[in-house]
């Protein structure tokens, strides 16, 4: 099997959020280390400096230091103050209003990502986004807690039935950026995987302008039997090939199919050999998912492949 890769260092920071979650996340770090090298440090001096001696009996009792009462009180206050401030700032950069539309609404389903814009456009385990637009991003599910997280362009977020969340997406740069679930939700919860691919704005808007169109007719005898299989196997009741008025029930909307990268939600690359593969065995590739075993021939198979070839 392949698979979507591995998901990012979120210190790799590629979106002025990320960037402000890492620096916040050092800053932090270097703070806690220096306090407690100074603490250590105090602490072996006592062990050694006033270790027992041979003198029996208390030591001599000291009592009323005020000025390092006053400095071990201001220095661990100005401490806390700067990086409550710090965490402020970051939370003002990280944190998305939720007074108006989303521009995108990812839903969380066992185990694959939903993606639709609000221009109608929908995409399934991949999202596309213009670099260098803030776009608002509403996170939901549709079944049990998820966890939207793509380390390098945005914080991780809980997807709770009922109760949307919203996080800001934006890269700074082209190129693809690999995300998962990262809450335990069920058997395929590793295979949860998203990607995200930043690109140029005007090829946005002409990706984001394809998704909108329907699905080109088949042309030939294979894809059209394959068409056929379509609607009359169980594949037409949980998916949907069409266009923006299309809606998919449970499953992946596969209007564009062709055009991704995995399927599976990252468990298989998209080739026809890879996608045979899934439509004669999902359970034995993705085990626990919600994809049934049709008992589907090898013909059915092979028209069905030539078939969602066709769908570009």
């Amino acid at each position: 099997m392949t698979s979507a890769g591995s998901v990012a260092s979120p210190f790799d920071a590629h979106s002025p959020e990320a960037h402000a979650i890492a620096g916040l996340f050092a800053e932090t770090l270097v703070v806690c280390a220096v306090v407690g090298a100074i603490v250590a440090g105090l602490v072996a001096y006592c062990v050694v400096r006033f270790r027992a001696g041979r003198r029996p009996g208390e030591p001599i009792q000291v009592h009323g230091a005020t000025w390092l009462e006053i400095t071990w009180t201001l220095i661990p206050l100005a401490v806390v103050v700067g990086l409550f401030v710090r965490t402020a700032q970051a939370m003002g950069v990280a944190d998305p209003p939720h007074d108006r539309d989303p521009d995108v609404v990812v839903t969380g389903h066992q185990w694959w990502w939903e993606a639709r814009y609000a221009s109608g456009a929908v995409a399934a385990n991949e999202i596309h986004i213009p670099v260098g637009k803030n776009l608002l991003v509403r996170i939901e599910s549709a079944d049990v807690v998820h966890d939207f997280w793509v380390p390098q362009l945005a914080r991780k977020m809980d997807a709770v039935p009922g109760h949307p969340s919203f996080v800001w997406m934006q890269a700074d740069v082209s190129g693809t950026y690999l995300g998962a679930c990262a809450e335990y939700c069920g058997a395929q919860h590793a295979w949860m995987r998203i990607v995200v691919i930043a690109e140029p704005p005007s090829v946005f808007d002409a990706w984001e302008r394809h998704q909108r169109e329907p699905a080109s007719p088949p042309a030939t005898d294979a894809a059209v039997r394959g068409a056929r299989h379509f609607t009359s196997k169980t594949c037409i009741e949980c998916h949907a090939i069409g266009g923006p008025g299309e809606q998919a029930r449970v499953a992946p909307d596969l209007t564009h199919l062709a055009q991704r990268g995995s399927l599976g939600a990252g468990v298989l690359g998209n080739t026809p050999a890879e996608l045979a593969h899934w439509l004669r065995d999902p359970q034995g590739v993705k085990p626990g998912s919600h994809m049934p075993d049709a008992q589907l021939t090898d013909a059915e198979v092979s028209d069905l492949v030539a078939y969602f070839e066709t769908l570009r």
